[in-house]
């Protein structure tokens, strides 16, 4: 493995292009930095998606850099992946010109001059490693230096100065690129927060599409939830369902990364459910009767309704946190992420993982997305075939496929489950069962709503049409 050279610090003398100071506490000797680990990182960036994401795993920022050029350039890298676009030297150059900021990182020609020095984008993540622990050490010395000063000032009493000196420890501690120190609570803190909020309104709750289903699983902020079936059962509808009802219904923005249809054909499943004109005559232009006002009339509710679809190729736990930071940034961060679906997820892109380790990676990255951006995460996965095996064909929480941790990470779990899937003339045809299998807010159980395949909806039984 290509490994940077240990850096000094000292630049290069006679106008280098990076003659300006980081934004730090002066120093009598140079702090501690790795120029080539941060070209190392910029240029595999260049390179290489999957670098992109391994980088930024390793919870490095723009301010991790020591050269602030290097930071404007990261900075310009994660912008231009948040949206989708891709990244080379060329669309990397033109990116930082727009801005103003091409002449001030070095011009085209140090962008290509970066891709030029490293070999290849499969260290990544060790090269970032290395601008992060350096920039842990900057920290750290920032702080002692500033402990030192005001020891030495003697200002105020030696209460306040210990206080200070300790609060300038603590904020070191946190030791990382971009993150801090986890938050903690006191049981009387907790307690206290609880009885002054005992007569407040209650936690916020998702609202879903299917009554019964809504008063026995309070989704929060902060939760996943798995929809689990075999293939045709019916996750895409139900997913489809929640993500219409909340968006146009309620008015919540929900982004859907579908990696199983494009925006074209999820806009014509939400037509025909919205519509109630079935999908196959909306699929091929065949309308009859009353269709054409139908769905002029569904137009109207469904525009300007807060609903965003990322069908790209199969996403990563990377990509949407991208995609989640770029709507935050724009004030629109959804209430709810839908995605379809977690099996044909990505990983990180490491080598030497088994599907099973995959598939953990995955659920625990869709968990932590959750809790990161306090929003609701709603995911479809695939159930093995011992279903089918059975007589009732019922589903069972054992049957998830490849991975015991979509079960560990999930809040809730709900198997899906249609008779006359397998049987047409069942005399529950017609039905689907919301099999609530696990459920940490709330009790499990079994929710029947009426499977209307042919609009790709559901609906409460006596709803009606």
């Amino acid at each position: 493995m290509s490994v940077p050279t240990q850096h000094s610090g000292a630049e290069d003398g006679g106008g280098s292009l990076f003659d300006e100071a980081p934004n730090t506490v002066s120093f009598d000797r140079v702090p501690p930095n790795h120029i080539e680990a941060e070209q190392s990182v910029l240029g595999s960036m260049q390179l290489s998606k999957d670098a992109i994401g391994d980088a930024h795993a390793t919870g490095i920022t723009s301010t991790a850099f020591y050269r602030p050029a290097h930071g404007t350039i990261y900075d310009a890298i994660m912008e231009m992946y948040g949206k989708g676009e891709p990244v080379d030297p060329i669309m990397l150059g033109a990116h930082l010109q727009k801005a103003g900021d091409l002449e001030r990182i070095g011009g085209a020609a140090y962008l290509h001059t970066l891709v030029q020095s490293v070999p290849t984008a499969a260290n990544t993540e060790y090269y970032a490693e290395i601008v992060v622990e350096r920039y842990k050490l900057r920290r750290l010395i920032e702080a002692g230096t500033r402990i030192v000063q005001m020891g030495y000032a003697g200002e105020g009493d030696v209460a306040d100065i210990v206080n200070a000196a300790q609060g300038e420890m603590q904020e070191a501690a946190q030791l990382g690129a971009g993150g801090g120190l986890e938050r903690v609570a006191e049981i009387d803190d907790m307690l206290e927060e609880y009885l002054v909020s005992m007569d407040a309104p209650p936690p916020e709750r998702l609202p879903l599409p299917y009554r019964d289903l809504q008063a026995m699983l309070p989704m929060e902020p902060g939760d996943l939830v798995v929809i689990a079936a075999r293939p045709a059962i019916g996750k895409s509808v139900v997913l489809l369902d929640i993500a219409r009802h909340v968006a146009i219904e309620h008015g919540i923005q929900v982004l859907v990364s579908s990696m199983e249809m494009s925006h074209s054909q999820l806009m014509e499943r939400i037509i025909a459910a919205e519509a109630r004109v079935p999908l196959n005559r909306v699929k091929d232009r065949e309308y009859q009767g009353d269709d054409r006002q139908r769905i002029h009339d569904a137009a109207l509710r469904i525009g300007g309704s807060p609903l965003v679809v990322d069908d790209g190729p199969a996403a990563t736990i990377v990509r949407l946190r991208s995609r989640l930071r770029w709507l935050q940034a724009q004030n629109r961060l959804p209430g709810l992420l839908v995605v379809d679906y977690l099996q044909i997820m990505k990983a990180s892109g490491k080598g030497g993982q088994n599907r099973t380790g995959e598939v953990d990676e995955i659920a625990r990255g869709l968990k932590e997305l959750a809790g990161e951006f306090r929003i609701r995460v709603i995911t479809a996965a695939q159930l093995n075939r011992e279903v089918e095996k059975r007589e009732d064909k019922k589903p069972m929480m054992a049957d998830l496929r490849e991975s015991g941790s979509i079960e560990a990470e999930a809040n809730a779990v709900v198997l899906l489950h249609r008779p006359d899937a397998y049987d047409k003339e069942h005399e529950r045809a017609g039905e689907m069962d919301l099999i609530i299998g696990k459920n940490r807010q709330g009790p499990t159980g079994t929710v029947t709503v009426g499977f209307q395949g042919h609009y790709a909806r559901a609906r409460d039984l006596g709803a009606g049409f």
